[in-house]
């Protein structure tokens, strides 16, 4: 039950082996490297040798690839065509539509962010993938996170899971009362309205009992709290985590350093 309200993919994978803390480590480190390297071409080296090679080792290929070509494909070329028909660039102009001018500047610049953003959401959509939630909040909440933040990352985490499979219970319910959710688009799109209300009450009446658990599994306590999970942090997860934070400095000092 909690895997289908969560981005998590049960599988026996290196990745999945690490410690929670180290994979949030790897995903904040390749994204603060595509950011803030001085190089043009780190965001696409990233991508094609940490990011593909990542879904592999940790078995989520089929899961990730779904996600990638239906969300983050569609988000980062909306970003793409946006920012290359208005990013200032004084350079060949490549071809104009409506009186807007793409230039090759302009274009290597949205590219460029497309590239960043696609890491950004691909990172942390491989941690998702590879990380189960309670073990995230568990392992955040034993290193001295206080548990209403940790609560509150987790939540966030779930929403869009949590709603997803929410949605389809709603939309297999209306379907079994005579709603037609198929055909064409103006149709589905008024088989929307219908799903909204239920949607909408249903969550927050989620969010209400969510609000009872906690106090009833004294969640504000302030006495200290034990798991019957132990979570490992092996000298191998720290040895990657101090790896890391090196590579990050080493980008950030490297940035100032050509500037």
């Amino acid at each position: 039950m909690h895997e289908r309200l969560s981005f998590f993919v049960k599988r026996d994978s290196p990745i999945h082996r690490l410690n929670p803390m180290t994979k949030v480590v790897l995903a904040l480190s390749l994204v603060l490297i595509a950011f803030s390297s001085p190089w043009y071409w780190t965001p696409q080296a990233i991508f094609l040798l940490a990011i593909v090679p990542l879904s592999f080792i940790a078995s989520v290929v089929k899961e990730y690839w779904n996600f990638f070509l239906k969300v983050i494909l569609a988000t980062v070329s909306v970003l793409f065509v946006m920012q290359a028909l208005f990013l200032p660039g004084e350079s060949r102009i490549i071809f104009e539509i409506f009186g807007l001018e793409v230039t090759e500047l302009s274009a290597q610049l949205a590219f460029r962010n497309a590239t960043r953003i696609a890491v950004m959401v691909s990172s942390f959509t491989i941690l998702l993938l590879t990380t189960h939630p309670s073990e995230l909040m568990s392992d955040l909440t034993r290193r001295g996170l206080p548990g209403q933040f940790a609560y509150v990352i987790i939540a966030s985490l779930q929403i869009i899971p949590q709603m997803q499979a929410k949605a389809q219970t709603i939309i297999s319910a209306q379907r079994s009362r005579g709603l037609d959710t198929q055909g064409s688009f103006f149709r589905r799109v008024g088989a929307i309205v219908p799903l909204v209300g239920p949607l909408v009450f249903g969550s927050l009446v989620e969010v209400e009992e969510r609000a009872i658990a906690i106090e009833a599994r004294g969640f504000t306590s302030t006495r200290k709290k034990t798991s019957l999970h132990d979570i490992p942090d092996s000298s191998l997860d720290r040895a990657i985590r101090w790896t890391l934070a090196i590579l990050v400095v080493l980008s950030f000092a490297l940035r100032l350093w050509l500037s």
